[in-house]
């Protein structure tokens, strides 16, 4: 794992979209996963920027698979994610929408949607790089503390404190905010090839430095990307604050080579 404390924000999403861009260079017709939330945003404005721009590759082959869906939103709701992530990213690149996926939410075949997502992303060829956030608690995707380290793609329960803090999307916590997803399992997120967590902002200290430092646990779901061989922690000052080895990182990344990248 590595872990590379930045100064802000905003150095966390150019860094990030930097990965992105050179793993869609290298490969036109990559698979990238994609997180919705608000710790991507600023590398998903930087890449919208670099393609308004000019200067950002073409996405014309590049397949896309989102982490997770609501479950119970009407069909097209505004903040299902597949909505969420078209209008904070796709739709505005050239990529194909038809080659943008989500879980299947639909009622009728949802006990099997969690298969047929898994053989999605088989079929595709794999996730080459997934873009991931943590969540104040450790969890991953919607992978509650007490997950299976091997699960996959599957039907889950929110807590009261994922739904509390996802509340702020919707009018009424109680009432509107969805008590279920679908969600990509850390069996299937350990699956890609490379895997690039962004996090920022005090709130976030905590559970990073418990994902990073401390044991691989189910009670922190995002350590299991202490058994990934390629993963990238993208932090700035604030959200790396609680971190013990924070002068080991800094060093690290100070003698890393210019072309190894991420």
């Amino acid at each position: 794992m590595e872990v590379l404390v930045l100064p802000d924000a905003d150095a966390v999403g150019v860094l990030a979209a930097d990965a992105v861009e050179a793993l869609v260079r290298s490969k036109p017709d990559a698979v990238l996963g994609l997180a919705t939330g608000s710790s991507p945003l600023a590398a998903y404005r930087d890449l919208i920027m670099r393609h308004r721009a000019g200067t950002g590759p073409s996405y014309a082959s590049v397949r896309a698979f989102t982490l997770d869906e609501y479950v119970g939103l009407p069909r097209g709701h505004e903040q299902s994610y597949r909505a969420t992530i078209a209008r904070e990213l796709t739709d505005h690149l050239d990529l194909d929408p038809a080659n943008v996926a989500g879980p299947d939410p639909a009622p009728e075949g949802l006990a099997t949607a969690g298969e047929r997502y898994e053989r999605a992303i088989v079929d595709a060829g794999g996730i080459d790089l997934q873009i991931l956030g943590i969540g104040s608690d450790g969890h991953l995707a919607f992978n509650e503390p007490g997950s299976s380290l091997a699960s996959r793609t599957r039907l889950k329960t929110l807590t009261a404190l994922t739904r509390r803090d996802n509340a702020r999307f919707f009018d009424d916590v109680d009432g509107d905010v969805p008590r279920h997803v679908l969600t990509q399992g850390l069996g299937t997120i350990l699956d890609a090839q490379h895997l690039v967590l962004v996090a920022t902002g005090a709130g976030k200290a905590y559970a990073l430095a418990t994902a990073v430092e401390g044991p691989v646990t189910a009670s922190c779901p995002a350590s299991v990307l202490q058994l990934h061989p390629h993963a990238s922690v993208l932090v700035d000052e604030a959200a790396a604050s609680g971190l013990a080895r924070v002068g080991y990182y800094r060093e690290v990344a100070a003698g890393k080579p210019d072309w190894q990248g991420l």
